[in-house]
């Protein structure tokens, strides 16, 4: 009798798309991989393909390389990562892990190393978001860069109650992270989304489907417990959710430090694959409208000179978008 597959080959058509079309492996390339137990089923659909092509490669899974929650990445782990030219981290997010993964991306913005960002993938995300035609999400994406890159401001309203306009400058640049990823950014995987640091956002946000990191697999959904957020002068000023603990553990993890309540990333998404929210910000972040994050810039990408050792995003749903005074989105469909 046949041994059991080591993973479900229902992974595979996702796992081909991560790595012959998303970051475009070459049998001569190196590629670290980083997993843990949760994930190891789904890597080792990624390694099989890695394998596939031909490309030397190393799995690692972290719970054989430290105690969980991380402190620190791994010494062995960046040790692995500074001779690799491609890398993939596909683990689930724990809570204060943050800063272990900063290490890692520090490793590959030094190296320019093309990196998959695949933080709390599931087999849904696998199933729906990973299996995207990113060709054509890519060729949606640099429209939406190009007209947010000449725009001065956007503005977005949502049925929820959502009332936000984020004042731009060209100071600070825009990046695509359309799912192709290029050694200039590493790329959350699904990808699909165009993101900056604004000058200043101003107005209500309310979060009708997640919030980011170890609270998002915490919370899950928030339809029907919205988490509602005003915005003053780029600072998180008031929060209300009749979720309290959702409440409070928002309002302590933005105000970490000095720049934990301060909008770093304005995006807008672009995976026109997506339709609904799953509960799971790795795709979610990517439905087509407005998240934003607070906290960490990407600094080293958009050009903002500011700095924060956390990071948060959050999503709504259903968003009308104007770049200046041109709509772009009606509903959560792009009118462009």
């Amino acid at each position: 009798m046949p041994a059991p597959p080591p993973f479900d080959p229902e992974y595979l058509p996702g796992a081909r798309n991560a790595v012959r079309v998303c970051l475009r492996v070459q049998p001569h390339e190196k590629v670290t991989l980083i997993t843990d137990r949760e994930t190891e089923e789904i890597a080792r659909s990624i390694a099989s393909e890695v394998a596939a092509v031909g490309a030397p490669h190393r799995l690692w899974t972290l719970e054989d390389e430290a105690a969980r929650p991380l402190r620190h990445m791994p010494q062995a782990v960046l040790d692995d990562l500074e001779t690799s030219q491609v890398s993939i981290f596909a683990a689930q997010a724990q809570t204060d892990e943050l800063h272990s993964r900063m290490e890692m991306t520090a490793v590959v913005n030094r190296r320019r190393i093309r990196h998959a960002h695949m933080v709390n993938i599931n087999r849904q995300i696998m199933l729906e978001g990973m299996r995207a035609d990113f060709g054509k999400v890519d060729e949606l994406s640099r429209r939406v860069w190009e007209l947010a890159g000449r725009a001065e401001h956007v503005r977005a309203e949502t049925p929820a109650g959502t009332r936000i306009q984020a004042d731009l400058t060209r100071q600070y640049r825009w990046i695509k992270t359309s799912g192709i990823i290029t050694p200039e950014k590493w790329g959350n995987l699904p990808g699909g989304e165009v993101f900056t640091t604004p000058a200043e956002v101003n107005g209500t946000y309310v979060v009708d489907g997640v919030v980011g990191d170890y609270l998002c697999g915490k919370y899950g959904n928030l339809e029907s417990e919205p988490l509602s957020i005003r915005i003053e002068q780029n600072r998180v000023k008031e929060i209300h959710s009749s979720n309290r603990g959702l409440e409070d553990e928002f309002w302590r993890y933005t105000h970490t430090d000095d720049n934990s309540d301060r909008v770093g990333e304005f995006a807008i998404g672009t995976n026109i694959e997506l339709k609904r929210v799953i509960g799971h910000i790795l795709q979610d972040e990517k439905l087509p409208g407005i998240h934003i994050a607070f906290g960490n810039p990407y600094g080293e990408h958009t050009g903002a000179e500011w700095y924060s050792g956390t990071h948060i995003d959050v999503v709504g749903t259903h968003f009308h978008i104007w770049l200046d005074d041109r709509q772009i989105m009606r509903d959560g469909e792009f009118i462009l």
